[in-house]
């Protein structure tokens, strides 16, 4: 359980805030990459989107996403379209997502009904530290992650 605390506490700080995420779908041929900006938290990246979007339109065709960091993650997900920034039950991330994204307030169009926030609920992940002297192998769903140091084993 150390394992997974200690990772934990090195994601929130490197993105419980604006984050540049490489995020990979399919449309069912071919893969499609991209890169946004994300928030992180509790075992989710969130993005702030279009509901019109090939990401979006891709994910609720299918809801398996790749994503990578340049901060040394990277890892797989199941992607969720929230709904609309305004709905109630979005309160609460859209104030995160407020204050974490100081732009968004001015590219945001929140009357547009289809302006919609994405959530990335990770299943599992690699976390590097320290120029690959530490590794995480981590487990978002069993809340678990086996640790390496300087490229030995998991343990």
């Amino acid at each position: 359980m150390q394992n997974f605390e200690n990772a934990m506490k090195i994601m929130v700080e490197r993105f419980a805030k604006d984050s540049l995420i490489a995020v990979a779908t399919t449309d069912g041929e071919r893969l499609h990459n991209r890169v946004v900006d994300a928030y992180y938290e509790n075992g989710a990246f969130y993005i702030s989107t279009h509901a019109l979007s090939n990401k979006v339109k891709q994910i609720e065709a299918n809801s398996e996403v790749a994503i990578c960091a340049i901060d040394w993650f990277s890892g797989h997900g199941k992607g969720k379209n929230l709904g609309w920034v305004l709905d109630p039950q979005n309160a609460e991330i859209r104030e995160k997502i407020r204050k974490a994204f100081v732009w968004y307030d001015d590219v945001t169009n929140e009357q547009d009904k289809n302006s919609c926030f994405l959530e990335i609920r990770l299943t599992d992940g690699m976390l590097i530290k320290d120029h690959h002297a530490i590794r995480y192998q981590i487990d978002f769903e069993n809340e678990s992650a086996l640790l390496s140091e300087n490229w030995g084993e998991f343990k």
